[in-house]
């Protein structure tokens, strides 16, 4: 009885090892691929990550352009208030 009761249960158990085995292989056939699409992601640089690092570097010339230029201006304004003409010259173009 036994027997007849396992050998029975066998087809229906083969479907799931079966599907286990096919998702499995799946999963073991595509890691390759997403893992280079990920090495991939990793060292290329999309247009979107290149325009903010554009904006950002711009922002920070702008910002050290502005510095600048309030230095030479409190420069100039000392050398003014002492009745000396402005010695700082801008830098050249």
């Amino acid at each position: 009885m036994r027997i007849l009761f396992a050998l029975a249960a066998l087809p229906a158990l083969s479907g799931c090892v079966v599907g286990t085995i096919a998702s499995t292989a799946v999963d073991v056939v595509t890691l390759p691929v997403k893992a280079a699409s990920a090495g991939v992601d990793a060292v290329t640089t999309s247009q979107a990550e290149a325009d903010q690092k554009r904006g950002r570097d711009l922002r920070k010339a702008e910002e050290a352009a502005g510095r600048l230029a309030r230095e030479r201006e409190k420069a100039c304004a000392r050398a003014r208030s002492s009745g000396e003409p402005c010695a700082v010259q801008p830098p050249p173009r």
